[in-house]
Parts: structure tokens; sequence; C-alpha cells
């Protein structure tokens, strides 16, 4: 499993990370136990949370189960320090989490302590924010993004307040770096800043969609995270499991993420449908194992960090982490951006 630094940080992780937003919801603490022991066999140290999973649905009677299974493993396996460990804080209009509140100074240790106790260790590796107090165009929004609405003065202030609350956690010895999630380009640049001239923790990271069918950072945050070494932390590489196929023709598997949540978060559209097919044909095309090729693309990527992966199955798992050993020709590659020029924007 090759090894990218994560940021600035002296931190190494692997290029695929295992991602847990269905432990607690679609798999059992058990699965959560079995998934992490395999993911470490074969050479993943990265290992991705959050404060409001499991998701698929979200729910105040489920929310902070998948870091209480990280507890549970840490204290069964003893293998705290082979994992770089990552979660994030929730941000605004999660009403169950903090009363909804969004990030502040005061809310982002407090939330810190929440995620510590939960995954009973004494450190984060990289603490994330999940979504912007101004809100952002992820998840489907861009199609009606307004950026006039938000506040000039306060959006900076806010940023401001809210990397001192991160720099009170790294002094304080809670977490050792810090990453962005569903970011923009120019709220990045801002943390870049804001971190630069007032001596405040730098961010190392930014956990975005990214998919064959969700290319949004290829331009300017591609740039970003080439001039300031803010890679990406890939999300939904197999677009909630839309590009292995298994949706194509209106299938809706039994216990699939698309039986819980049929449009998979705006996700599926005929617009989708037809784009995979297109990714399925370049598989079928090259002998490649549809998922394996999306998410062996997805570290092609110059900008990517690591790639995080999902699985419900102990099955689905091997596949994902199969992917890394699987190496794109140039001939698959040009037929992947035939694709891309047929179908640019489908999600």
């Amino acid at each position: 499993m090759n090894m990218n630094r994560l940021g600035r940080t002296d931190m190494m992780v692997s290029e695929i990370c295992l991602g847990t937003m269905t432990w607690g919801e679609q798999n059992t603490e058990a699965d959560a136990h079995e998934q992490m022991d395999y993911a470490l066999t074969q050479g993943v140290n990265f290992f991705d949370t959050a404060e409001m999973y499991p998701t698929q649905p979200t729910r105040a009677e489920t929310q902070g189960l998948t870091e209480e299974y990280f507890g549970s493993w840490f204290r069964k396996s003893g293998k705290r320090d082979e994992v770089i460990l990552a979660t994030k804080m929730g941000g605004n209009g999660v009403e169950w989490i903090r009363g909804g509140q969004g990030f502040t100074r005061a809310s982002v240790m407090e939330a810190v302590d929440g995620n510590l106790k939960r995954l009973g260790v004494d450190h984060i590796d990289l603490y994330q924010l999940h979504w912007p107090n101004r809100g952002s165009y992820h998840f489907r929004k861009h199609w009606a993004f307004d950026a006039s609405t938000q506040d000039k003065t306060t959006t900076v202030d806010d940023i401001h307040e809210t990397l001192e609350g991160l720099g009170d956690a790294v002094k304080a010895g809670k977490i050792r770096a810090v990453g962005l999630s569903n970011e923009s380009a120019w709220g990045t640049m801002q943390f870049v800043r804001l971190a630069e001239e007032h001596g405040l923790p730098r961010v190392a990271s930014i956990q975005n969609e990214y998919s064959l069918i969700c290319r949004m950072f290829d331009t300017d945050l591609a740039e970003v995270a080439h001039h300031e070494d803010v890679g990406l932390l890939a999300f939904s590489p197999l677009a909630a499991g839309i590009l292995s196929g298994k949706y194509q023709g209106g299938e809706i598997p039994e216990g699939s993420r698309r039986a819980a949540v049929e449009n998979l978060g705006g996700r599926w559209r005929p617009e989708t449908e037809a784009a995979t097919q297109a990714y399925l044909e370049v598989a079928r095309k090259h002998g490649l194992d549809p998922s394996q090729m999306a998410i062996a693309f997805c570290m092609t990527r110059s900008f990517m960090t690591s790639t995080i992966i999902g699985a419900t199955t102990i099955d689905q798992l091997k596949t994902a982490i199969g992917s890394w050993d699987v190496k794109l020709s140039d001939a698959v590659l040009d037929d992947i951006a035939t694709a891309r020029r047929a179908h640019p924007l489908p999600i």
C-alpha cells in the first residue's frame, strides 16, 4: 500500500482510507471490528469517522455509535498506535448535536472532548470541520448555489474564530492536525491565509466528494491542493455504490444504501444512470471490475492524499481495498476521458 504525506505534517497515510459512516446503522459493532482488523492487515493505516455518524439515515438515536465502535475496538485490539485516526465535528443545523450550533471557539473544544470520550483515546490525529458554517455547494446544492447571500465580514471572522478554537485543541494536545470537509477553494484559502497570518493550525487536507461522476475538485480546488499542500480525501468514490453498476435498470438490492435512501442524496438521476453505463462499458472493454476501476481512477489524481472507501460487507471491503493494486493504462484513462466529455456533470 502506498503512503502519502498528510499536508505539511509528519504523518504518512495510506492511499486508501477506511470510511465508517454505515457503522451503527447498516453495520454492527462486530462488523466494524472485522473491517478494521482486515484493513490493517492490508496496509490501510488511515481510518475516518465523524461525531454525527452513522448515516443512512442520520438519527439522534444512533448518533455517536460509530465513534463508540472505534473505542471498543481500540480497547480490544490495543492497536491505537497503528492507526492515523481522523474524525469530524458537525456544524450547524443538526439539532441533537450541541443544539444545532455551528463552529465557535468554545464549541470546538466541547466537540473535541465529546469525540475523545466516545473514541476512548487521548488525542485525534486529524480533526475535520464537517461543513462550513456559511453553508456550501456540496451534496447537489451547487445547482442553486448563491454566494452573494454570505456576509463578507462575519464569514471571515467566523473562520478566524473557528481556527482559534482548533488552535486551543492543538495546544492542549487533543488534536495533531486539522482538516476541512465540503469546502470551496475560497474557503480553503481563507483558512490557509488566516492560519499563516495568526500562527494558527494550518489545514492539512480537505474531504470532499469525488468520483468519476462528481469531479468538481478538478479545477480550482486542484490548484489550491497543488500550491498549498492541502490534499483531497475523497469520499464516495463509488458515488454511494452507483458506479458498481448494482442500481442499473432500476435495481434496488435488499440491504443496499438505495433501499434506505432511494435517491442516494440526490445522486440517482436518469443522467447518473446513463453516465454510469458509459463507465461500466469502459470497465468491461478493459476487463476491469467497475468498482475497482472507479477507485483506482481516484488514486491516479495528483491532488489525492487518500481515497475513502466504505463497505457494508467484508467482500465489498476486500474488493475496494484491492483497488490499490489496479493500475489503469493510458488506454483506460483515454476512454474514461471520452466518457466524461459525453457525461460532464451527471449529478
